[in-house]
Order: structure tokens, then C-alpha cells, then sequence
């Protein structure tokens, strides 16, 4: 059994509170959980233990709270981000439950989100974009639904549109090549890129010579 003899706000962290056990310092709590104690009280180790799981839990939904602050994050990286902080399996548990229950951690709507937020700013072929996911941790399943409507032959002529500019004053075959390579390094397929490389000199070029799809091979 120990004592507790003195409850303090921490300086650095107004919402923590430092507990001190029979006279000396024995661990910090969430003043949410510090406030069901006094000084007096006298906890056995199993209450101690309690304690200290159930602050546990709550440092672990405000860590998940303040990575997902960021940006979305898949289930995975929640995980792994506590992990990193080394709190419990159960304490992570707890967290993702939480999460889940207020919408907070969905890998399907994540995966909508990754696919909407790319296709807006950093478009991707729909190859690239399964690679991201799997990254993140999804599910085939998960991954192919969100895939599953992008439209690689409009977004590469976006990204090659945006592009074109730079490249303005090069002869035709320079202008393929670093098009092309600009593509594919975003992951669209050969037949994608040599459409979308044609039409947007086409586009570009109103007064020099025309080319055909095939005239790119």
C-alpha cells in the first residue's frame, strides 16, 4: 500500500499532475485522472496499476490525437507512431477503438481521401497509387475500390499540360523525351504518356509540325 502525499501541476504541462507516493515522486498523470485523487489517499499496488494504465490510454488517444492533426493517417501509421512512443498493446487498443467510433481511423475513407488529395495535387497513375496504399498499410480490397475510378488518360494530360510551359522551346524530340520521362515517373503507362505527349505538343505548338500518336514511336 502507499500514500499519497503530495498531488502537483506540473510547470512544463498545466495538464499533468506529478504524484508523489510516501513522500517521494512516483509517476505523472492526466490531471483528468489525478482529479479523483487526495492527498491522504492510500492506494494498493493493483489501484496504482489502474492508474497508470488508464493515464496510459489517455497520453495514447492525445499522441493519435496530435498525429492525426497533420494530416489523415491509415490505421497503420497510427499504430506505428505509438508504437514508436512505446506505449502498450493495450493503451493502443483502447486508442483505436476510439478513433474508429468518432471516424478518426478508417482506412477506406483514408484511402478516398489519399486518392482525391493526389489526383489534385501530385497526380499518379493508378499503379503508383496501389503502391502508396499498400505502403500505408491497406487492404487489396480497400485499395482497388479507391483506384478504381481514376482516370489516368486525364490526369496525365493535367500533369503534362502544367508541364508543357518549361519545355515550350524544345525541338520536338527533346520535348517527348523529358515529357515522357516527367510522366512516367509519376507511373503512367507508355500508351498513357505517348496520347498525352502528342496531343499536348499538338496543343502547344499551333504553328509548327503536327504529330500523330504513332509518330511518337
Amino acid at each position: 500500500m502507499k500514500k499519497v502525499t503530495a498531488l502537483e501541476v506540473q510547470k512544463k504541462n498545466p495538464n499533468r499532475v506529478n504524484v508523489h507516493l510516501d513522500g517521494e515522486f512516483a509517476f505523472g498523470l492526466a490531471r483528468i485522472t489525478a482529479a479523483w485523487l487526495k492527498v491522504g489517499d492510500v492506494l494498493s499496488e493493483e489501484k496504482l496499476a489502474s492508474l497508470q494504465a488508464e493515464d496510459a490510454r489517455e497520453r495514447a488517444l492525445q499522441q493519435a490525437l496530435l498525429f492525426l492533426s497533420y494530416r489523415a493517417r491509415s490505421e497503420k501509421e497510427i499504430r506505428q507512431n505509438l508504437k514508436k512512443h512505446e506505449y502498450p498493446e493495450d493503451a493502443i487498443e483502447y486508442t483505436m477503438i476510439r478513433l474508429r467510433e468518432n471516424r478518426l481511423a478508417n482506412d477506406k475513407e483514408f484511402a478516398q481521401a489519399w486518392v482525391e488529395n493526389r489526383s489534385t495535387f501530385r497526380p499518379r497513375s493508378r499503379r503508383a497509387l496501389t503502391m502508396e496504399l499498400r505502403q500505408k498499410g491497406l487492404d487489396e480490397e480497400t485499395i482497388k475500390n479507391a483506384v478504381s475510378d481514376v482516370d489516368e488518360e486525364a490526369l496525365a494530360y493535367e500533369t503534362a499540360r502544367k508541364r508543357a510551359p518549361r519545355l515550350q522551346r524544345l525541338e520536338w524530340g527533346e520535348f517527348r523525351k523529358k515529357l515522357s520521362e516527367h510522366l512516367a515517373r509519376r507511373g503512367f503507362p507508355y500508351s498513357v504518356v505517348s496520347s498525352v505527349v502528342t496531343r499536348v505538343w499538338n496543343e502547344t505548338h499551333t504553328e509548327q509540325t503536327k504529330f500523330e500518336d504513332e509518330d511518337t514511336l
